[in-house]
């Protein structure tokens, strides 16, 4: 008997490994699609960017199996509401609306509000058409200052409606706005920036947690300052953005 149970011991340790392994949790994080610097496919086809690179980095700090999910930005308070997303590495406002449906991480970096324009459009100008991507903060305060707006559901979308003269300006995170002025297609445009100031629009940015998964508030947060204490911060901030995000 105990010569049976020698053998038998090495093959049930497997066993339990093996099904240890196979019950290990992956947890789904949601990035936007298309938000270049934060998140986009690069010409290689590698889905890359601050926030993806970010992600990584957090998920291999907590030691935790990821897999990430590209979504557009209007989808992912609701699917981290319903469960069916573990945590977004996007930035968020939170919002006492949002607040009510979903847990937030702690500040990871700060963003400003940029209004896009040609030299002859007047930021704010209420008879311009503004295009702004759909469920963001800039979509928000835009409606909240009555202006007209184009809603899209990336960054190239935009583009389009500026370059067609669908619309006349674009609301954007700094860093979207950066790309965007960048983008060849815009050049004859001479767009010019203006910084917008507003508490939706300025200030820092959280990444949204699924109401499910409350310890990974903490985690996440203690993962959040290792990688800035560590230099991972800084090295992701300066592969993607030519300035600091703190």
């Amino acid at each position: 008997m105990k010569l049976i149970y020698q053998r038998l011991l090495p093959t049930f340790l497997l066993w339990v490994c093996f099904t240890a392994a196979a019950q290990e949790k992956l947890y789904r994080v949601a990035l936007i699609a298309h938000s270049p610097p934060l998140s986009y496919t690069d010409s290689a086809g590698k889905f890359t960017g601050f926030n993806v690179e970010m992600a990584t980095e957090l998920c291999a700090t907590m030691k935790i199996r990821c897999v990430q999910q590209a979504l557009p930005v209007d989808k992912i308070v609701d699917m981290a509401a319903a469960d069916q997303i573990d945590f977004a590495v996007v930035g968020f406002v939170p919002t006492p609306e949002r607040k009510a449906r979903v847990l937030f991480s702690k500040v990871y970096f700060q963003s400003m509000s940029v209004w896009l324009a040609k030299p002859t459009v007047t930021a704010g100008n209420s008879r311009s058409s503004v295009a702004v991507i759909k469920g963001s903060a800039q979509a928000s305060h835009a409606k909240a200052m009555g202006w007209k707006t184009t809603e899209a559901a990336t960054n190239a979308d935009i583009t389009s409606s500026l370059v067609s003269g669908v619309a006349d300006a674009a609301v954007l995170p700094m860093l979207g706005a950066l790309s965007l002025a960048q983008e060849t297609v815009l050049q004859p445009l001479g767009l010019k920036s203006t910084i917008l100031n507003g508490p939706l629009i300025t200030g820092g940015l959280h990444m949204v947690i699924s109401p499910k998964q409350v310890e990974l508030v903490e985690r996440i947060n203690t993962a959040i300052d290792q990688l800035k204490l560590d230099g991972r911060f800084d090295r992701i901030n300066s592969r993607f953005v030519p300035f600091s995000l703190l």
